[in-house]
Parts: C-alpha cells; structure tokens; sequence
C-alpha cells in the first residue's frame, strides 16, 4: 500500500484478516503461540524464521501498528515500545557507549533532558545542549566521539523549531545519527526519515492515539541495518514491550488521525491569531504566525498545518498565569496532549522548581471542540 496516500494509509495499511475475515483488526491477547514441533520452534528462537514466539518479541496486534505507523512515516520499520521514554531510552541503549557523547537540543521536553542529564550520565555519556534553532550551535557543539544528535521539533512547551535537513547534514558529516522526536507533528505533518533523520520517535500516547486513553511509543527508522537490530534487541530484550490491548486502541485511534491533526491545526492557528491580539497576552508561541522565529523552516518541513499546540505568556506573570487556568471551564486542567479534547496547563508548576520553562507560561492542546467556544473560554478566564 505504500504508493496510497496518508489519509489512506493512516485507515487501511497494518491490516491482516484471519480466517474469520474481520472488518476491524483482531486483538490478539495471548503471551506465546504454539509451534508444530521442536523443529519450527528452534527455527524461529534461532534463524529468525518468520512466526511468532512470544509476544515480548512479537504480537499479531502489534505488528500491525508498526506496520500501519512504518507506512505512514515512508520508514523500512517500526518497533512499538511501552511509552514514548522508553523509545528514547531504547534508541540511547542501541546508539551509545560509556565515554560517547550526545548533542541534544536545549528546550526539549523536561523528562529528555532528565534522562540525558541524570540517568546516562551515570554510565559516562556526555550530553552537551545546543540551541537546535541556529545549525551554527549544533556544529559547534560537535566532539570526535559524538554519536549522537537529539532534537525536538515543535519543541515542547516553547515550540521551536528546528530544520531537520541541516541537522542531518551535520550529524552525518560527523559520522553521528540524528534521532528525531517528532510528537507534536505526528507523520501528517513532518516525515523526518525524508529529510534525512535516521530514526523518528513518537510518544504514541499523543496523536497517534488521540483518545488519551493508552501510554506507547514508537521508533521508526530509514533503514533496517545492524543499529537497527540493537534497537530491537533492546526494545524486546529488556522488556520495553507495548502490549496487544493498547495496540489495538492505537490502530482505532490512527483510522482518525488525519482529520483529527487537521482539525486542531485549523483551531490552533485561530486561537493563535487572536490571542496574539489580547491584551494580557505578553506572546503566542505558534510556529504558524509569521513574526515565530522557526516559522520560514516549519513552512518548508511541515505540510498541511504548524500543529495543535502553542503556548500562551501572560502579562501580569506566574500568579496571573495560574489564575487564568483556574478559570477555563471548556479546557480541562491536565498533562499530556494530542487528544480529542482540549487541555491546558501551567507547565512550570508540572516540573517543578528548577523548570528552564518561564513561569508566565501556559501550555495548550487544542482538541476537536468548535474553536469559537475554546476562544471565547480562554478569553473569559483572561478577563
């Protein structure tokens, strides 16, 4: 199905009928599956003969998903993991080494940087931060023994961007990989693998999902060579494992995806032309309005929209801020994004005091709601 076009491929691809001849995908909830014989058996543990073992390493269900997700994205393959930190612990464990070295975009989500910071420094891999919106600091931030480019882009919560296509090109010079987290574009928008990434990384429980109802994540990659096969040794071999249940939830949610990321980049790039407007509105944080540092490089790698997030600075500061969200009735206080409903929060507060994220600072997910009553909310909680 690769030659079809997204909307199609988000609805039809990943899909493999029984002998009952469903409609739907199947839901496989089983742990192993039964072999002939010994032979088949050791066929399959030890020449990688095609079948299915055991649902750590292989799932109907799941390799569904990855199927459906890898078409999408134009990738040779996918492997689905528990949670979309567990796809970066994954691609890190695959990549790098005691004494290697991480270039990694400043601003990315704050549990990236504790997993950079905290956890692999513990094993003696260095990660140096470099504003991803100037290419001049990723050079400069470059070692002998760098292996590795990280970035985000629409960076969460200031949604910066960065150009793919030139990090690639620098990470490549040096003999280094460019993983890419593409959450916030979903494969509607941005397909890295086509402007050079190696692999993508999504937090499926986002868009891909859609319904706020599952914790995944996925890897996909350009090509399926040896580092590859450490991404899926590490994924299968230290348990980083999606279960079948939320599989399936995630195939239901990709039938929608496209009209879902369509629909929220339409509202959010209303709310964010007119609350550029408000007068306690200190800035809108949209890659889709014009005066937006990264907004010449999001028209060029973002097809069909800037995506359903952006990010709102208060005026009167922090107090004001944390007042506003209190007030909204239609957008619900919580964490997370990409989902059908509208969420709103002041991130600062979420990660707490040593937050790089300014305290004025509320995050928005734009959902499916009508976008006159999501503006007419916020207004209200504005005053």
């Amino acid at each position: 199905m690769q030659d079809y076009d997204i909307e199609t491929l988000a609805v039809r691809s990943g899909i493999h009928r029984s002998q009952f001849n469903e409609h739907s995908e199947g839901l496989y909830l089983t742990s192993s599956f039964v072999f002939e014989n010994a032979a088949q058996a050791a066929d399959r543990f030890c020449n990688n003969a095609p079948g299915n073992i055991y649902s750590r390493f292989t799932n109907p269900t799941v390799t569904a998903f990855q199927e459906r997700l890898a078409a999408l994205e134009g990738a040779q393959a996918c492997v689905a993991t528990a949670s979309g930190m567990s796809a970066i612990l994954a691609t890190a464990m695959a990549t790098l080494k005691a004494g290697d070295h991480v270039v990694c975009s400043s601003g990315v989500f704050g549990a990236t940087v504790q997993l950079f910071s905290t956890v692999l420094s513990k094993f003696g891999i260095e990660t140096t931060y470099a504003d991803g919106t100037q290419p001049s600091t990723w050079r400069a931030a470059m070692k002998p023994n760098t292996r590795l480019l990280f970035l985000e882009t629409p960076s969460n919560p200031l949604w910066s961007i960065t150009d793919i296509a030139a990090a690639a090109e620098i990470a490549h010079a040096a003999g280094a990989l460019l993983a890419v987290d593409s959450t916030a574009a979903s494969p509607v928008l941005t397909r890295p693998l086509s402007l050079g990434a190696d692999i993508v990384m999504h937090s499926a429980t986002k868009y891909l999902n859609g319904h706020s109802d599952v914790i995944a994540g996925s890897l996909t990659t350009a090509k399926k060579d040896e580092f590859w096969q450490r991404i899926v040794t590490a994924r299968s071999g230290y348990g980083a494992i999606l279960g079948s249940f939320e599989a399936y939830l995630l195939l239901r949610g990709m039938r929608t995806l496209y009209p879902r990321v369509e629909r929220a980049c339409r509202s959010a790039q209303r709310i964010a032309d007119r609350l550029v407007m408000h007068p306690r509105v200190l800035d809108v944080l949209y890659p889709g309005l014009p005066n937006h540092p990264g907004h010449k490089v999001a028209r060029r790698q973002m097809q069909g929209g800037f995506g359903g997030m952006l990010s709102i600075r208060i005026k009167d500061g922090e107090a004001a801020a944390i007042a506003a969200a209190a007030k909204v009735e239609i957008w619900k206080r919580a964490t997370s994004l990409g989902g059908v409903e509208s969420l709103l929060e002041h991130r600062a507060s979420i990660e707490g005091a040593n937050s790089p994220v300014p305290p004025d600072l509320l995050r928005l997910s734009v959902g499916i709601e009508d976008p006159d009553d999501l503006i007419a909310d916020l207004e209200m909680a504005l005053g």
